[in-house]
């Protein structure tokens, strides 16, 4: 949905407020509707209870909010893509590869390869979808230093023939060099300083993503690495516990917001820490408790296992069974056992 909605036909809305709430992100019914009273009354400086009827008009036009049935959800969900690793036995896992319209949390220790995969997903996001991607361009929140442009290099240097010349066509490029600063070119980073600046870039996703939505690269991608670890610093002990999920349960709402309005595929890496209550099987579990629990759709927890193969099981899936699989993290990437 593009930001050309005339809001200002909406009861209660005029030109002022209107420019407040495109400012803020929020051009579309579409985009107002699935927002909260509260937003949108920061957003435009209005009262709840206004903002709620706001919100309530742009439902009806946006024609969401109401029931619908199992067909109409069959179509709707028909839209879903999926984002393949192009590791066979870890697209089986996952059903065909990464869902769009919702978050993937992909977990484990330090050094077992979280970011590799987030830079994996990156370049593989710009094939064309016969090739597993998603022919689109990613963002990438990084609140770890951990984004490398030669990481880059090396993974789509990695590709196999077939995929390497798909995406030489795509960019319309012909030697491998221009290809790397092509991929790179279409990759948006931005380095987070504190929590709150990375729950703001969040929030500027939805514009990035709304005004390269009819682009030849529109954001099909979102990673954010590591989702937890400015939080987990910033709000330390029980005392502040309440507020720090408080704040990341906004971003998660943020991230889930670009999910949904742009069928994205959005991937969050996360921090874990050691269950002293566990008397048997693995002591570690993520970090962010129940509220990063709930927001994630999918749930990877990836461990080493010999040299530079690493296992990846997948721990919770609406509908997929639980599993493991194997792969390698290799100079020229993410790659097969």
């Amino acid at each position: 949905m593009a930001a050309t909605d005339e809001l200002e036909t909406l009861t209660g809305v005029g030109p002022t407020t209107a420019e407040k709430l495109r400012a803020a992100g929020f051009g579309s019914y579409r985009q107002l509707a699935i927002a909260s009273p509260t937003e949108i009354a920061t957003a435009a400086e209005l009262g709840e209870l206004v903002a709620g009827d706001i919100i309530d008009e742009a439902r009806e036009r946006a024609e969401l909010g109401g029931f619908e049935t199992g067909v109409d959800l069959l179509e709707r969900r028909s839209k879903i893509e999926k984002l393949q690793w192009l590791v066979p036995a870890v697209d089986v896992l996952l059903g065909g590869g990464v869902e769009s319209q919702s978050i993937t949390e992909v977990y484990g220790a330090y050094g077992t390869g979280k970011s590799q995969i987030t830079h994996q997903l990156v370049v593989n996001a710009q094939l064309p979808r016969e090739h597993g991607g998603l022919g689109g361009s990613a963002v990438f929140i990084d609140s770890e230093n951990t984004f490398r442009p030669g990481r880059i290099d090396d993974m789509v240097r990695g590709l196999d023939g077939s995929a390497k010349t798909a995406m030489m066509d795509r960019h319309g490029v012909e030697t491998e060099t221009d290809l790397v600063e092509a991929v790179l070119d279409t990759i948006y980073v931005a380095e987070a300083f504190n929590a709150n600046h990375q729950m703001l870039l969040a929030e500027k996703i939805t514009d990035l993503a709304t005004r390269s939505a009819e682009t030849r690269w529109p954001i099909r991608l979102v990673c954010v690495d590591s989702l937890t670890g400015l939080f987990r610093a910033e709000y330390p002990g029980r005392g502040n516990l309440a507020e720090r999920q408080q704040k990341l349960n906004k971003h998660l709402h943020d991230l889930v917001r670009v999910a949904t309005l742009h069928n994205a595929v959005v991937v969050v890496t996360n921090q874990v820490q050691s269950n002293p209550d566990a008397f048997f099987g693995d002591p570690t579990r993520p970090i962010g408790g129940n509220v990063l629990g709930h927001a994630s759709t999918f749930r990877l927890y990836l461990r080493r296992s010999k040299k530079d193969k690493r296992i990846i099981k997948l721990v919770d899936a609406p509908n997929l069974p639980d599993g493991e699989a194997v792969f390698r993290i290799t100079g020229d990437g993410v790659k097969p056992e």
